[in-house]
Formats: C-alpha cells, sequence, structure tokens
C-alpha cells in the first residue's frame, strides 16, 4: 500500500482552466460558440491568482481538462483535425473525451502554436507559487474520433494496429462489432463508424441512448466484454498493447514535471494494469501521486495495494454527509461511515463538491452555501485524510445557469464555454466580489488553514464522542490529539442555534491520556473562549450557532 508523509493535510483545488480563468466575461449564450462566449487561458492563471489559492489554504491545484479533448471548435488552421459535432457533448466539449492523449487543449492557449509552452510555463508558475499540480488521466475510454497528430515519432496511435475483423482481441484498443454500424437512439446526422465499436460507459453495443457515454470509446486492457469482475482477469505473461500505450502517455506528462495525476473511473480498469503501471512510474517519478477515482468499495484496499495514494470517498463519507445536511439521516451515520475505512482512512479523499456532484448552494441540494459548514468541517477535521475542494465552492457558487447542453441542473458544465461570477469575482476582480461572497470565502479560508496546518489535525488521534451521545441528531462531535494539543470539534447540522450537551466518556480520558480538571477553551474558528471542566464520565456544554462549526483548543 502507498504511503504518505506531509506536515500539512493536503488540500486539492479543482478548477476548469476554461472557466475558472476567464477574467474577461462577456454575455454569456446559451450554447454560445468560442467565439461568442469566449474561454479561459492558462496565462490568465497568474502569480497573484496562485498566490491567493495558497492562501487560501490549497496544496495541490488540480488543473482540469489540460489534455485536448473531442470540441465542436475549428482549429484545423492550425493542424488540428475537427470532430464531427453530434459525437461531442456542448460546443467545448467534455474534458473525458480526450481526442489526442499527447496534446494541450487549443481553447486555453493564447497562442495556439505555443500550448505547450504555455503549459509548461503553468506548470512552473504553480510549483514557484509553493502549489503541486494534478492532471487528469483518463484510462477508461478516448472520445470516438480520437486521432492523435501530436504523439512523439515512434508511438503507435491508438486502434491502429487494431484487427478490426474480430470483436475482441487482448492486442486490440477497442472492443468492435464487426458487422454494425453506429447507430444511436438519436440521430447523428452523417457520421458514420463502422465497425461500429463499444461505448466507454461499457456499452457493447451499436445503439447507445443518450444517457450513455455515446461521445466516448471503451479501451480494452486485455478483458473480454462486458467481464464484471475485472480483479479476476489472469496478468498476461507480457504486457498487453493498450498497457504499453498508456504508460507511454503518463510517462510523457510526468516530463512536463507534474506531481500527480487525477486518475478517471479506475474501477472500470482492470486492476492488473494499475499493479503494473503505477509502480512503473514512481520507479522514474518517485514523488508522483495516484489519485483514483471509484464507486467500488470492494476495490479500495486492492488498488491502494497497486500503489493509489488516494481513493475518492463518495460511497461512504459524501453520500452521508449529504444526507445528514439534507436531515435525511441523523449525524451517527457518519460514525458508520468512517468505520467502513478506517484502516485506510489517511487514503481517502474527502470532498462536498466536485464536477460530477450537484453544487452545495444550488437549489437542487442545500440552496445556502452556510448549510454545508456543518460537513465542511467533518469531511477536513474527522481523519488525516486529505481534501478535494472545488472551484467556486469557497464563495458560494450555486449552478444554477443554464449554460447550454448541461441545461439547469445545480451543475457547473463542464460542457460549454460560460463565465463563473463567483470565481471571476474572487480571483480576478476582487472589489466587485458582494458580502456574502467574502464572508463564504472567509470561512472556508479558516477552516483550511487550520485543517492543514494544525497537528491534531494533520497527523493526530481522533477519538469520535457519537456513541456516548445517543441524545445527539443533528451534531457530530469528536477529539482531536497530537502529543500536547488537544481538540474538540463540534459540527452542528441544525437550522437552529443549540445548547449541545457532550458527554465525555472515562475511555476518552484514558485513551488520550487527558488530565481531569479546568481548562480554558479558544474556538479557533471564532476566537471565543469558554471555560472547561474535563472529567471521566462528565459533561460539556457547547453553544452552538446554527449550522455552527467550532473548533475548541483546550489546555
Amino acid at each position: 500500500m502507498a504511503s504518505r508523509s506531509q506536515k500539512n493535510k493536503i488540500i486539492v483545488y479543482q478548477l476548469l482552466p476554461r472557466l475558472f480563468a476567464k477574467n474577461k466575461p462577456l454575455q454569456q449564450r446559451p450554447f454560445g460558440s468560442l467565439q461568442e462566449n469566449g474561454c479561459g487561458k492558462m496565462n490568465d492563471i497568474s502569480a497573484a491568482v496562485l498566490k491567493r489559492l495558497k492562501m487560501l489554504g490549497t496544496t495541490h491545484v488540480w488543473y482540469t481538462g489540460i489534455i485536448r479533448h473531442a470540441s465542436a471548435t475549428d482549429y484545423t488552421a492550425y493542424g488540428i483535425p475537427t470532430q464531427h459535432p453530434l459525437v461531442v457533448k456542448g460546443k467545448a466539449g467534455s474534458p473525458y473525451a480526450i481526442v489526442d492523449y499527447y496534446d494541450i487543449d487549443p481553447d486555453l492557449a493564447e497562442d495556439v502554436n505555443q500550448r505547450k509552452q504555455e503549459f509548461q510555463a503553468l506548470v512552473e508558475r504553480t510549483h514557484r507559487a509553493g502549489l503541486k499540480v494534478i492532471i487528469d488521466f483518463v484510462p477508461n475510454h478516448v472520445a470516438r474520433e480520437y486521432h492523435s497528430v501530436a504523439r512523439p515519432e515512434g508511438i503507435v496511435d491508438l486502434g491502429a494496429d487494431d484487427d478490426k475483423t474480430t470483436a475482441f482481441s487482448p492486442q486490440n484498443n477497442f472492443y468492435y462489432l464487426p458487422t454494425e454500424t453506429f447507430a444511436p437512439t438519436f440521430d447523428i446526422g452523417d457520421y458514420n463508424e463502422t465497425p461500429a465499436r463499444a461505448t466507454g460507459n461499457d456499452c457493447f453495443h451499436a445503439h447507445p441512448n443518450e444517457y450513455d457515454w455515446y461521445e466516448t470509446i471503451k479501451l480494452n486492457y486485455g478483458c473480454p466484454p462486458l467481464c464484471t469482475h475485472l480483479a479476476d482477469m489472469p496478468t498476461p505473461q507480457a504486457p498487453l498493447s493498450t498497457w504499453k500505450k498508456m504508460a507511454d502517455i503518463l510517462h510523457h506528462w510526468a516530463g512536463y514535471g507534474i506531481d500527480g495525476f487525477r486518475c478517471d473511473m479506475v474501477h472500470m480498469v482492470p486492476i492488473q494494469f494499475w499493479q503494473w503501471v503505477i509502480p512503473k512510474l514512481k520507479s522514474s517519478h518517485p514523488h508522483l501521486l495516484f489519485i483514483g477515482e471509484t464507486y467500488s468499495p470492494e476495490l479500495y484496499r486492492p488498488l491502494l495495494q497497486a500503489g493509489f495514494d488516494m481513493l475518492y470517498d463518495k460511497v461512504d463519507m459524501y453520500d452521508t454527509l449529504m444526507a445528514v445536511a439534507k436531515n435525511e439521516a441523523a449525524t451517527h451515520d457518519i460514525t458508520r461511515a468512517w468505520q467502513h475505512t478506517d484502516d485506510i482512512a489517511e487514503h481517502m479523499l474527502s470532498f462536498i463538491e466536485n464536477h460530477d456532484e450537484t453544487r452545495l448552494a444550488s437549489e437542487f441540494l442545500l440552496g445556502n452555501p452556510y448549510k454545508a459548514m456543518p460537513a465542511l468541517l467533518v469531511a477536513l477535521c474527522l481523519r488525516t485524510n486529505p481534501f478535494l475542494l472545488y472551484f467556486g465552492q469557497e464563495i458560494g457558487e450555486d449552478g444554477m445557469q443554464t449554460e447550454g447542453f448541461s441545461q439547469l441542473d445545480g451543475h457547473t458544465s463542464i460542457f460549454d464555454y460560460w463565465c463563473l461570477m463567483s470565481t471571476h469575482s474572487a480571483y480576478f476582480a476582487r472589489r466587485s466580489m458582494r458580502k456574502h461572497q467574502r464572508q463564504v470565502e472567509q470561512a472556508y479560508q479558516r477552516l483550511l488553514n487550520i485543517a492543514k496546518d494544525m497537528p491534531a489535525i494533520v497527523e493526530g488521534t481522533m477519538f469520535d464522542l457519537m456513541y456516548v451521545n445517543p441524545h445527539l441528531t443533528r451534531q457530530f462531535a469528536f477529539f482531536r490529539q497530537h502529543r500536547k494539543q488537544l481538540l474538540l470539534c463540534v459540527a452542528n447540522f441544525d437550522c437552529q442555534t443549540c445548547d449541545t450537551d457532550i458527554h465525555i466518556p472515562a475511555h476518552a480520558i484514558d485513551y488520550l491520556g487527558i488530565k481531569e480538571g479546568d481548562y480554558k477553551g479558544t474556538d479557533l474558528i471564532d476566537g471565543t473562549t469558554s471555560n472547561l471542566h474535563l472529567q471521566s464520565e462528565g459533561n460539556i456544554l457547547i453553544d452552538m450557532p446554527a449550522y455552527g462549526t467550532r473548533i475548541i483548543k483546550i489546555g
């Protein structure tokens, strides 16, 4: 199992340069083109912008959408092939429909011919700001019209050597339907794909619908079609074609000096590939982090054994925190969630927003960014785990915009050219920020920096107090301790202020080595002080604001 050691908690800030870096907003038109709606550039992510991210509490920046993906924008003047617009989602296209693994998205460059140099400069600028760089690796699928024009000499393109007359060969890069033409359940005009290839979400027929990942084709790692137990696939005696080509791609991007990969849908790729490729990369780039997006808890431990450093904590922690925040579950469910991953807690990447999830402030979820603060405290401070923050979350971005392909769904579109006014205000025109945006940002900045720097949270012991406090159904309380530093953390998920009566069991006093007596308590969040008496089987009364959070330093 991969291990890591750091003096700070890892805080990953995910941003789409296409939207985040658009520092000159135009009038936004739904389904607008690049010319109509504009696009953020890598060069706009300046030293000043990165300094603000550092001040926020960020340690790593995940630049989403760097690698060239299918788009409806015409760059043929630069020698870049076009894609059929009916097999592209939106005008800008999905960052997860890669059309050339060796190229930079031209949308993000001031000078398209210098796009690789501009990315290299962004990496170096990010490092100078004291931040590390994460980019996407999309191993499960590529765009339907994948064709690399930027691959290095000697690299054979994906699919170039495939035997298209057979449905499955371990040495093919794609899965084929030799006697069929691609014919989804909606109109794709004059787009022709014969023979049809399997679609990225394991759709092994020629007729995907509009809810399938129809703009992508599934990559073949030597596992037969519809194989439901990828972990049971026998390890080949020699690396297969797709394995070698994907390893070459990873080595290529590591050569830019990046610090890690966020790997998309890792449970849809045979684990044998990860067991082979991650050690191979780390042998030449030992600093690289591998972050796995997975929704298969049964694979958590095998994936960590394969070399992943972090895995999404979606199924347990995110889903539970959202249920509690929506008052659909009691806070005791949080205890059950962390217990599922207790032995691997330091590797579980917590989050309460990302590009796949509904915006917290959206009317489709909580409707108010402050309602998310208790969940933020738990996700950040309960364990030693890393944390992921999505751009605009710290300003209260609500996703209540009809951008185009994405429609009005409470998400920030990854398919359209658009502009987020909240992130624009926060990082490019701070004087125009609204009061509530500043307040939300300040609350995030306080919590993020406490979590990042406080030894008791970064590397300390956790003691969950909920098992002796059955009366707490809308509050969650726990201790964090490191050496002589003791913190009492309390989150109030309720819309009402309350005096929270917290019982302190004898086991907590013994386990943490707490000396009974009177203490001064200082809330690290708002600076208020109180007098506390700690004793075995005693109680502490904590006043909690509505949706309030407290991190009380004791002593």
